[in-house]
């Protein structure tokens, strides 16, 4: 109770602070704005001291996730070298699988850059950037606690000038295209992968036995499913055909009637994407607005890692172009989910509170949430530039139609034995978000919060599950 009275005081004492930015005059409003921009609007500078005597100068290496570096690294790089002002921009495979390089030429100079990009898996990266073989280590999960502990040498890799949100991914479930299966909860999941359930039959579906497809053991994906999905009582079955590539693996699902596989979402082609849910939690397909939000039961984040101070000055300018709005609009024509900030209609779950429901009709969400730190009414990394990408987005929307929106920040927590108090923390972080956006000139109508109605994670699971049920929407009118 102790605890819970000083959280409160904290956020009271801090909205109150909040208050007080709403009489910021014009001009100070204008340079929070432009704060905001800077953080998601690249601008860069061409290329310079590039040395005589190299025909061809490697800018950085980045290692990690196949995932990343199959086609969304590569593509952020030719994109990254043509806004430098490179000239006949291409990607150049090595000997090695899974090995390339992007390079451009300077024009009228005889001389070329590159860009190396190695894609052996999120684990290789973090090995790469340890050892000083990489500048940027691309992984489809997150760094864990005993990689920031080797790490620390180095940086914080958890800290948010070393962590970037690179896009959203959403870990995409397949079957063969005529499987009449059209949805599985997670627990069905990882009966299926441990192999407790071996035929469809067993789910309603044909008498077809259940083959397993899954991607090999340096692979970001299988870690991501490994941590979502399977547990130490329930490894994967010795009998799963695993690959390194994910195209292979679609190949592979796309000829076996009984296949079942998982992917990134950027490559499922014409295999059967399912529906998953979270416990007792609404199944999701992934879209841009579930993976987006973070609300599909197997949405991730794809990352790159870097040091926090990084000696090469391009290591820090390709990451800030691969987060602004240019960058996150590339992941999208790939398949993958930017985190531009779009406004969109969505269906909602009919027990939520009437309130709820009277308050979200007509209006629209936007296509992000605010998340927080474990245990913490910090925000995260990636929530810290949201700010600034929402911020944008306002900006944008006023240029266009000349008045500002209303803006609402609408919380919700995770389950407690008071449902009172759950409810309360849920506004104080919904508050905690509106003193962030004010601090940039942008001012919610309103912040509420609902408690633990409406939870995309199951409650079994504490960590994760908090993590994701701790969240601010966003909706406009």
């Amino acid at each position: 109770m102790r605890t819970l009275s000083a959280f409160i005081f904290s956020f009271i004492l801090s909205f109150c602070f909040t208050s007080t930015a709403f009489a910021v005059d014009h001009s100070e409003k204008e340079l929070r704005w432009q704060s905001a921009l800077s953080e998601i609007v690249f601008s860069t500078v061409p290329l310079k001291n590039i040395p005589s005597k190299d025909p061809v100068t490697t800018l950085f290496t980045m290692h990690g996730s196949n995932t990343v570096g199959g086609k969304l690294g590569p593509h952020l790089a030719m994109e990254y070298l043509k806004q430098k002002g490179l000239m006949n921009v291409r990607v150049q495979p090595l000997q090695k699988l899974n090995e390339k390089v992007v390079v451009g030429d300077l024009p009228n100079r005889g001389k070329s850059v590159q860009i190396r990009i190695s894609a052996h898996g999120s684990s290789t990266g973090f090995k790469g950037l340890m050892s000083g073989e990489a500048d940027i280590w691309a992984s489809s999960r997150k760094v864990k606690d005993k990689e920031v502990l080797d790490g620390l040498s180095m940086t914080n890799l958890d800290g948010p000038s070393s962590e970037h949100v690179l896009a959203i991914d959403g870990l995409a479930m397949i079957v063969h295209p005529k499987n009449p299966i059209s949805q599985l909860s997670k627990q069905q999941l990882a009966d299926i992968f441990s192999g407790k359930i071996t035929n469809w039959a067993q789910l309603g579906g044909s008498d077809q036995s259940i083959n397993l497809y899954a991607r090999d053991e340096n692979s970001g994906t299988w870690d991501s499913f490994k941590n979502m999905v399977l547990s130490k009582k329930a490894p994967l079955s010795e009998s799963a055909k695993r690959f390194e590539s994910s195209e292979m693996l679609v190949g592979n699902v796309l000829i076996d009637k009984g296949a079942i596989g998982f992917i990134g979402l950027a490559f499922v082609g014409d295999s059967k994407l399912l529906a998953v849910s979270d416990g007792d939690t609404q199944a999701f397909k992934p879209s841009l607005l579930t993976v987006a939000t973070e609300d599909y039961a197997l949405s991730r984040r794809l990352y790159l890692y870097s040091d926090d101070e990084p000696t090469n000055p391009y290591v820090k300018e390709f990451i800030n172009f691969s987060e602004s709005v240019v960058g996150q609009g590339i992941a999208q024509k790939l398949g993958f989910i930017s985190q531009n900030v779009e406004a969109m209609d969505t269906s909602l779950a009919k027990n939520l509170p009437i309130d709820y429901l009277q308050l979200v009709e007509g209006n629209k969400r936007l296509s992000l949430n605010f998340r927080f730190q474990p245990g913490s009414a910090k925000l995260d990394n990636k929530a810290i530039k949201d700010i600034y990408r929402l911020a944008y987005y306002i900006k944008e929307q006023f240029k266009q139609q000349g008045n500002e929106q209303d803006l609402l920040l609408i919380g919700f927590g995770d389950r407690r034995k008071d449902q009172d108090r759950s409810k309360l923390l849920s506004k104080l972080r919904a508050m905690a978000v509106r003193r962030e956006l004010a601090k940039v000139g942008v001012y919610a109508k309103l912040s509420t919060g609902y408690g633990e109605f409406n939870p995309v994670a199951t409650y079994t699971n504490a960590t994760d599950g908090q993590l994701k049920n701790r969240r601010v929407e966003v909706w406009v009118r």
